[in-house]
């Protein structure tokens, strides 16, 4: 194999890299991609016992920065910290910010691949993190943490590197996507491919039917009391304009600003396809292969991923750890109740004689 990495330096301790594996990689769908790219970021330096690597999955419309979209998760003073650790999370295959996906150009026809981009799954884009893992001649990695889809590519990694991870933190995730989680996703490209211009030859082909699919997605990263503590109205005489309205409608907009519809529409297929226990036996057979102490925490009020996908998890893991954070924002409260998390892996770390600088 023939890799490079471009790095330009970010800040004293932030570093934005590019790596390129440039020989073919094949899918488990049989499709081959030529050749791919991941881009990256690191925090921090590698100490000499290399013993302080932190790496960060990242959920579905997030990016490989995670010190910008898990603020206090991630920097300085939290408890993956640039000053103490080596902090690396890698945008996934099929996403849009850097990493091979539906805007680079099929080498085929030397056009961008847009909806002619090859389905891949998750175990694809864990199989392609692992490549940059060799890459940085990284043999092993103190703690390996994701949340939701980023929790799925953590999950189904372990399996395929059970020596590689000494600790794997997983949060609101499962490891197998649900009828439920598969509807909702199908939903929400049902809302794209309604956008009369999803099948359009351009970058900007339905972006309407992405910030429809957004507002869709919300309903399952919040719930009932999310909205009612942060949209209900004060004004008892409106009668239309009201503010959870104006709520899905400002998301939906944030969303087509930033990200690509083709690459929406691919990961949502990808996450559809999850499931650890596929060629393995059964779920409790692949989970069973994970060697790494494990924290698996649930989000009380999570309609996504109910917090019986958590348990299962740790149910079948070896010396697993469940537990579950009381909280109303649903889904989305791996990302807000940092506090609590942080305190329950400080906990989990203590309990199990774990070392963390």
């Amino acid at each position: 194999m023939v890799a490079r990495r471009e790095d330009v330096k970010l800040s004293r301790h932030v570093e934005q890299k590019l790596f390129h594996y440039n020989q073919p990689f094949e899918l488990e769908s049989g499709e081959v991609l030529e050749h791919f790219k991941l881009h990256y970021h690191t925090w921090g330096k590698i100490n000499e016992a290399k013993d302080n690597i932190i790496w960060i999955c990242h959920a579905l419309t997030a990016n490989d920065d995670a010190q910008d979209w898990w603020q206090g998760m991630v920097g300085k003073g939290c408890i993956f910290d640039p000053e103490k650790h080596f902090i690396i999370c890698a945008n996934m295959l099929g996403s849009c910010y850097g990493s091979t996906g539906p805007m680079d150009i099929n080498p085929k026809t030397k056009k961008k691949y847009l909806l002619d981009f090859p389905a891949y799954t998750f175990r694809d884009a864990t199989y392609a993190f692992d490549e940059l893992r060799k890459h940085l001649e990284i043999e092993k990695i103190h703690t390996l943490v994701g949340g939701s889809m980023g929790g799925m590519n953590c999950v189904e990694w372990a399996i395929i590197q059970p020596d590689l991870f000494e600790n794997v933190i997983l949060l609101a995730t499962c490891a197998k996507c649900s009828p439920w989680a598969i509807a909702l996703n199908a939903t929400q490209r049902m809302a794209i491919e309604a956008d009369p211009t999803f099948k359009d030859p351009t970058i900007d082909a339905g972006k309407n039917g992405l910030r429809a699919a957004r507002a869709v997605a919300l309903l399952s990263y919040r719930n009932y009391e999310a909205y009612w503590n942060t949209q209900s109205e004060t004004d008892t005489e409106k009668i239309d304009h009201y503010r959870a309205e104006s709520y899905q409608e400002y998301q939906g907009d944030k969303l087509i600003k930033r990200f690509n519809t083709q690459s929406y529409y691919f990961i949502t297929k990808a996450m559809d396809s999850h499931h650890v226990g596929r060629g393995r036996e059964s779920l409790e057979k692949a989970l069973s292969a994970i060697k790494a102490n494990t924290l698996s925490i649930g989000i009380s009020s999570d309609l996504l991923f109910p917090p019986s996908e958590q348990r299962f998890i740790a149910e079948h893991i070896k010396d697993a750890v469940y537990e579950e954070i009381d909280s109303f924002y649903g889904h989305d409260g791996f990302l807000i109740e940092t506090k609590e998390i942080t305190l329950i892996i400080k906990e989990f770390y203590r309990n199990k004689g774990v070392k963390f600088l």
